[in-house]
């Protein structure tokens, strides 16, 4: 509404100047203003703009979080913004990850320094150091949880998957992403892979990026594929299941069409899994 009623040559032809000198063509402007109209009743958003552009890296990156809230772009930059800029930059966090914390995490753009401190501290807590290369990602991972919740978490974890302290805390600095799953997914996924696959909790806590994979969409059906072939002696040497789980689907494929002549219905079988279905070869006694 502020947008609407703002003055045309005295406010907007101005900001609109101001943009075009940043570098940013007509249609960067109106995507701008689209997603941030009430901003641009103050010229102040020229300055603010400039400053973010060099932050974010790009205008395409400056627009990804305005489509999910343009506080940041009404936030004070010298008593807000700027401190929490330094203060990251002082927890050894580089130009590019401030970057793409901020493009997943807006809100710590405008948070007060103390919060942002706060969180910082709590990413220590659960093991992840300033500096290590997890640190971003134990950042955006805490953002939107309490301490209680974070602690809350931890306990879960431990118990869901039969972890000791040490375990948890691998688990979290190595993948502190999962602080972010659901318990009803995290419970899932330990019977899965406990008591369907058989991994010890051990190992499942120094490889957690397997708690990131869709159950079943990957988990699933890479492990019928892997037991179809062991059953039938099919299956390599030295191919364990944390390791056909990670790599990528094309290279998952690419290590099945060499049983093609021995199991041809084996890719079909596969995608028909990778969609929910459980095909009768994939039905084990």
């Amino acid at each position: 509404m502020r947008f609407l009623c703002a003055g045309v040559e005295r406010t907007l032809a101005p900001i609109v100047d101001g943009l075009t000198g940043l570098g940013l063509s007509r249609s960067e402007i109106a995507r701008l203003v689209s997603l941030a109209p009430c901003k641009f009743s103050h010229r102040s958003v020229v300055s603010k703009v400039e400053y973010y552009l060099p932050l974010f890296g790009s205008i395409d990156n400056l627009l990804r979080p305005l489509k999910h809230g343009s506080g940041f772009l009404g936030s004070h930059l010298e008593r807000v913004v700027k401190p929490n800029v330094k203060l990251l930059a002082e927890c050894r966090l580089g130009a590019c990850d401030i970057a793409k914390l901020f493009i997943h995490e807006p809100r710590m753009l405008s948070a007060k320094p103390g919060r942002v401190l706060a969180l910082v501290a709590c990413a220590e807590r659960i093991g992840v150091p300033r500096g290590s290369g997890m640190f971003r990602q134990a950042l955006q991972a805490v953002s939107y949880l309490s301490e209680d919740k974070v602690t809350a978490k931890v306990d879960y974890l431990k118990k869901t998957f039969r972890w000791s302290d040490t375990e948890v805390r691998i688990a979290v600095s190595k993948c502190p992403v999962v602080l972010r799953c659901s318990k009803d997914t995290l419970q899932r996924k330990s019977e899965f892979l406990i008591s369907k696959v058989g991994l010890e909790p051990a190992r499942i806590a120094h490889r957690p990026v397997m708690l990131t994979f869709s159950l079943e969409g990957r988990l699933r059906p890479r492990y019928y594929v892997m037991r179809f072939l062991k059953e039938n002696g099919l299956l390599s040497h030295g191919r364990d299941y944390h390791t056909m789980v990670s790599i990528s689907e094309k290279l998952f494929v690419k290590f099945i069409c060499p049983h093609n002549q021995a199991a041809p219905h084996l890719a079909e079988d596969y995608a028909a899994a990778c969609v929910g279905e459980v095909p009768a070869r994939f039905r084990f006694t």
